[in-house]
């Protein structure tokens, strides 16, 4: 019995850009790379299926990014306001005066 091929994930998504290409049929590229026909249907289904979350992680991705800015700079303005009154205490407290 053949041991079993494993692909990392850059070759299968190249051997499905193949299959997505359509130059040359299932069969001529599972008997290429040594692959059942049917487990490269099932790649081709796969990644049918995932490639519109490429997308909209991309868009999520964004969108986290924004709210991590937003909550930043409201951090700052926060810790700002809060070092202007200390200094404005101590300023008062030492009788300190411009």
């Amino acid at each position: 019995m053949p041991k079993r091929k494993h692909f990392s994930a850059s070759q299968k998504a190249q051997i499905t850009l193949e299959i997505l290409k359509e130059e040359k049929t299932v069969n001529q590229i599972a008997s290429e790379y040594g692959v059942h026909p049917n487990v490269l249907y099932r790649w081709k289904k796969q990644a049918m299926e995932n490639l519109p979350r490429l997308f909209e992680d991309e868009a999520r991705g964004e969108r986290t990014r924004q709210a991590e800015h937003e909550r930043q700079v409201n951090e700052l303005y926060t810790e700002i306001g809060r070092l202007t009154t200390q200094l404005n205490w101590l300023k008062k407290k030492s009788g300190y005066v411009e």
